[in-house]
């Protein structure tokens, strides 16, 4: 016979929440346009207070262009009811050192190149991805869940 042990469930703080979102580097980024809502793994880096990642041209990027507000989701996982989750919404941008803020740029390729060592260099691991982005966290809610056995 299987015994089942009572989960405690809560919100995470704002510190908490901000440190997972740092800690992880997979997500899943949530956007939509008109009825449609579409949601594509990512990978990406954290300040705490942007969310920077590369991409390149296509659907994704052109839905973002045109409708820029989106969510991204990340987890921590060990159990069942042993997890941690947020979620931020935010506003989607494509950072570029000649346009806009040259200070962000240089801050999410320095983070870009922590995370992958050979980013926009000969041994880069996808070459392909070569349109970096930022979301500016608008919103950062966290929840988690522990066993209590």
């Amino acid at each position: 016979m299987t015994t089942t042990t009572a989960a405690e469930f809560r919100q995470l703080t704002t510190d908490e929440s901000r440190a997972l979102l740092v800690a992880q580097h997979i997500g899943r980024l949530a956007f939509t346009l008109h009825d449609r809502v579409d949601i594509e793994p990512i990978n990406y880096v954290s300040d705490g207070e942007w969310i920077f990642g590369r991409t390149s041209n296509g659907t994704k990027l052109s839905t973002l262009l045109h409708h820029p507000w989106c969510a991204v989701e990340a987890d921590e996982v060990q159990g069942l009811f042993d997890w941690s989750s947020i979620v931020v919404k935010g506003t989607f941008y494509i950072l570029d050192p000649e346009i806009g803020s040259p200070d962000v740029y240089r801050r999410a390729e320095r983070l870009l190149r922590d995370l992958v060592p050979g980013t926009f260099k000969a041994n880069d691991p996808a070459p392909h991805r070569d349109i970096v982005f930022g979301i500016f966290i608008h919103e950062l809610t966290g929840r988690t869940a522990r066993s209590s056995g």
